[in-house]
């Protein structure tokens, strides 16, 4: 099964990058073009999710633009998390119809992408029950958020590599979750972290291999 990869240098607006998505999908939806993979990062950005709690919000909207942060309420599941260069955002545009029409089974192999990835470089990610990301060392280091509209999917995931963790325990409480902590492949590896261009070049190949897609660009 062939599937587009389009992959930005350049961080990319993340009000831009959601147009994006959505007129992918409409065209996915009409069979115009195949699955696609959009691979980027965002300029630093807080996004709101469906079931955000305003509570969790630390900081002001007022006060976040102030320091040069957009906020951005989405159309996805889940709650508050954030965007910056220095992580891998990954924006599967998928039929789910053929890869399995089940939304649990999606999420569990996004997370198995992630889980593949971090493998590579020594880390053991792990699940926790009753919540969807990846985790290390008790620490989450990867978010998940989706949609899915007549069966083809928006949003995604986003992989912590090198990005600014503060927001994430100063601003918000990342996904609702209060007793647990973040962290980034840099945090975890040090010296040893891996740049962004070669995880982005790992968890492109776990994709395939999880999803059964070839990528054309």
């Amino acid at each position: 099964m062939h599937c587009q990869l389009i992959s930005y240098p350049d961080p990319v607006p993340y009000a831009e990058a959601l147009a994006l998505q959505h007129d992918l999908a409409a065209r996915r939806g009409r069979g115009e073009i195949p699955d696609t993979l959009l691979l980027l990062e965002h300029p630093p950005t807080i996004t709101l999710g469906r079931r955000t709690d305003e509570h969790d919000l630390l900081s002001s909207e007022a006060a976040l633009q102030a320091r040069g942060f957009a906020v951005q309420r989405v159309d996805r599941g889940g709650e508050i998390t954030y965007h910056a260069p220095g992580q891998l955002v990954g924006y599967p545009i998928l039929d789910l119809r053929e890869h399995g029409q089940d939304l649990h089974k999606y999420l569990r192999d996004l997370e198995e992408v992630l889980i593949q990835t971090l493998f590579v470089y020594g880390l053991n990610g792990e699940r926790v029950p009753g919540r969807t990301g990846v985790w290390v060392s008790d620490k989450k280091i990867a978010a998940i958020g989706i949609k899915v509209s007549r069966w083809v999917s928006l949003h995604g995931f986003a992989l912590n590599i090198t990005n600014d963790l503060a927001p994430f325990r100063e601003d918000f409480v990342p996904c609702g979750i209060r007793d647990k902590d973040v962290t980034s492949l840099r945090e975890q590896l040090g010296a040893q972290c891996p740049a962004r261009a070669v995880v982005k070049a790992t968890l492109t190949s776990r994709f395939a291999g999880i999803f059964g897609v070839d990528f054309f660009c």
